[in-house]
């Protein structure tokens, strides 16, 4: 079977390297398409790197537009010459489901699933009928989202979530990390500005500041922050100011898919960007402060569409209001660092809604790649 696919970002490439696993361990796959690591590590060649289409927002879109048409006429012209079975685009529904459209126009044979729902509880209900001329099938995160898309037209089947997956470190690997990294019994805070050039280059400055207030009241708080290959350079200069410079942690370093893993689960708390952040941190029951930003002309028309009152999946999933948000005009340092600050005080507010979100998500079932993988399989 010859399965196409596209991933846009880190998250995507996650979602794809688990997907790719599942169907080489149901069928025997051939694959192509764009990815990340994890992506290539499954077997996939990546058509171009998969880091010329992490952009979000209209007004970052704008100046890599013609870019981003070179990347999108390349990978259709791709798909249309492989011939695949099947295409599967992966999250970016701005590049994907347009991949899916172009490719859809042209051979109307190739059967097209989209994985992840678009959020259309969030903003833009419309989306879900638009997709529907175009995406044969979607793979669901989230377990309220199939009959969304089943009410459009598209066959829908939730997978779960992959973070539901993911081993706990041992205690003793949680305390060898803090040991390795001179951290020892003092509170750590994760931080995570995202995966992206406009969100590092954006958020860093709202958290350095928020940070610098937390640590006056905490003076013997450590910070970490893990990043991914492409944005650690980004992200060294962008701490450089911070009034205390975090552990960064990169694939460059050895081991750094565990080492990540244990900053989660050895981390007191976190502040981190809005996205599937926040199910890692409730995988790893860690505590958490989201808050997220963007360009003022993407912050100006968003801000007239959103339909729900909180972006935080944690929130979304558990039905509470438990995890903190600053988003748009309220991402403010002098707003985030009293929230850090009472969530310290208070670790343990979070833990109902952490797991009850890590349960509806289908923690200690299937593997939600193999999930993911048989759904496909089956409807082929």
């Amino acid at each position: 079977m010859k399965v196409f696919l596209v991933a846009g970002e880190a998250s995507g490439d996650r979602l794809g390297g688990a997907l790719m696993a599942g169907l080489r361990a149901l069928s025997a796959p051939r694959f192509a398409g764009v990815g990340g690591e994890m992506m290539q590590a499954q077997g996939m060649q990546s058509l171009f790197p998969m880091e010329d289409l992490s952009v979000m927002g209209l007004a970052e879109v704008l100046p890599r537009y013609l870019h981003l048409r070179r990347r999108l006429r390349e990978t259709v012209d791709a798909v249309l010459e492989a011939a695949p079975d099947v295409l599967i685009t992966i999250d970016s529904p701005d590049f994907g489901l347009r991949v899916a459209r172009q490719v859809r126009r042209a051979n109307p044979a190739i059967r097209t699933v989209h994985y992840v729902a678009p959020s259309v509880w969030a903003w833009r209900a419309g989306r879900a009928v638009q997709m529907a001329r175009h995406v044969d099938q979607v793979l669901a995160l989230l377990p309220f989202e199939p009959p969304l898309m089943e009410a459009a037209g598209m066959e829908c089947d939730f997978v779960g979530h992959p973070v539901v997956a993911e081993p706990h470190p041992d205690p003793a690997e949680v305390a060898a990390f803090r040991a390795r990294h001179g951290i020892g019994d003092a509170p750590l805070l994760l931080v995570l500005p995202g995966s992206r050039r406009g969100e590092v280059t954006r958020l860093a400055p709202v958290f350095g500041a928020a940070l610098a207030r937390v640590l006056a009241a905490r003076p013997g708080m450590r910070l970490a922050l893990p990043t991914t290959a492409a944005m650690a350079p980004l992200v060294r200069d962008a701490v450089a100011d911070w009034p205390a410079r975090p552990l960064i942690l990169s694939p460059d370093d050895p081991g750094h898919a565990a080492e990540k893993a244990r900053a989660f689960h050895a981390a007191d708390l976190a502040l981190a960007a809005s996205g599937t952040v926040s199910l890692e941190l409730a995988h790893a029951r860690t505590p958490m402060v989201i808050a997220y930003d963007m360009a003022p002309l993407s912050r100006a028309i968003l801000s007239r569409l959103i339909r729900v009152d909180t972006l935080t999946l944690v929130n979304l999933v558990s039905e509470t209001r438990t995890v903190p948000e600053f988003i748009g005009h309220a991402c403010r340092a002098e707003a985030i660092a009293p929230a850090l600050l009472q969530v310290m005080e208070a670790p343990g507010a979070q833990e109902a809604a952490m797991e009850a979100t890590m349960q509806r998500l289908g923690e200690g079932g299937e593997a939600p790649g193999l999930r993911a993988a048989r759904a496909v399989l089956a409807r082929m």
